[in-house]
């Protein structure tokens, strides 16, 4: 298969939406098929790149305010029609909602191009987080606009697929997350990277990964380790990671440990050199930071939903609550940091059963379900 992938994020840039189509559209490629990625132009990057796996095509692009690691990608649906009409391929996959991706599905759809989509941010939840709830009607109807004018939209769970129709979002299929074993691993615990934190043997720490940005729940969040520390000040607090309130947090919280931004294969021995996650955001669509942490044997606790709904066991491999219960959430982050026993157990338990999870299985399907809208495998 010929296959056109449209992105506004896209590695180098670290997000779990990156991350995601990285690691797709390289085993992509090592399949066989032909991949072409069209995303925004970086500094950093030459003028027109080429890897083993992929081949990408800079578009025009803005840097979005606040986020310099991040670029917007600009209406481009006259220059795609070129490029594909030039090279046509078999299919075109939307990854963002953004100006790019949009005009993107404009132009499939003039040349007669199958077209489909993914959702993977919530993008009409952040309105409230940034303070434009008057928005919100509008983001869902651009969103929905959108995804509904494309063959199909892929979700992260089943849950979130089920939300959307009820939204009324049409033709919602699955496309869950694999995670890198190899990667995230106990294996790759370094005592020189816990001794550089502070943290001998009877330091437990407690690590976060992520977008610094306010749809992400600090503010619970701080709450949950106040509360650790306060039952065990042995604890220490290591947050990595980049984002438009990174500075205020440092000032804020000049008791924990900010180490900033990380290459994917790094960030793996900064999990595995940890002992307890808390996973605070209730915005995320799937929430591959804490299959991460599981995976890299890790003591969880997290809300009932996304990937923690799908893969955490109540007491077994980690600790769930309710989502409206931001209490429990902070008494069970007190657990984890008071009771050794129960670190102990979840953290025996919370890597097993992700060898089924691998990206070659996810990709698999993937695969599949492309190919059958692109009316080449099977009847879309």
């Amino acid at each position: 298969m010929k296959l056109a992938i449209v992105s506004e994020t896209f590695p180098p840039e670290v997000n779990g939406v990156a991350m995601t189509f990285g690691t797709i559209a390289r085993e992509l490629g090592r399949r066989g098929h032909e991949v072409t990625i069209y995303r925004p132009q970086r500094d950093d990057l030459p003028a027109a790149g080429t890897v083993a796996e992929y081949r990408e095509v800079p578009m025009r692009g803005m840097q979005i305010p606040g986020y310099p690691l991040l670029r917007l990608g600009l209406p481009a649906r006259m220059r795609l029609k070129h490029y594909w009409r030039q090279d046509r391929p078999d299919l075109v996959h939307v990854v963002t909602e953004g100006p790019l991706g949009a005009t993107a599905v404009s132009a499939a759809r003039a040349l007669g191009l199958p077209v489909t989509s993914s959702f993977h941010t919530n993008f009409h939840a952040y309105t409230r987080d940034y303070g434009f709830s008057l928005l919100h009607p509008i983001v869902l109807w651009w969103l929905r606009r959108v995804h509904n004018r494309t063959l199909r939209t892929f979700a992260p769970t089943d849950e979130l697929c089920a939300e959307l129709r009820d939204l009324g979002f049409n033709d919602m299929h699955l496309l869950s997350r694999g995670v890198d074993i190899d990667c995230f691993s106990p294996d790759r615990r370094s005592e020189e990277l816990r001794a550089s934190w502070g943290a001998g043997p009877d330091n437990p720490v407690v690590m976060h990964v992520g977008r610094m940005a306010p749809e992400k729940n600090y503010d619970l969040l701080f709450k949950c380790f106040a509360a650790m520390h306060a039952a065990n000040p042995r604890l220490k607090f290591v947050l990595a990671g980049d984002g438009p309130l990174r500075e205020s947090l440092i000032k804020a919280h000049p008791e924990c440990h900010f180490a900033g931004f990380y290459s994917r294969q790094e960030i793996g021995r900064y999990y595995a050199s940890s002992d307890i996650y808390i996973h605070a955001s209730l915005t995320e669509t799937f929430g591959n930071v804490l299959t991460e942490a599981m995976a890299s044997g890790l003591a969880v606790a997290g809300f009932d939903y996304a990937a923690a709904r799908q893969f955490v066991r109540d007491r077994d491999n980690g600790l769930v609550v309710p989502c409206d219960q931001p209490d429990a959430l902070v008494a069970a982050a007190v657990e984890l940091a008071t009771d050794p026993d129960l670190r102990a157990r979840v953290r025996k338990a919370a890597r097993h059963g992700f060898e089924k999870q691998s990206w070659s299985h996810v990709i698999g399907r993937f695969e599949g379900d492309l190919l059958a809208a692109a009316n080449l495998g099977g009847t879309v």
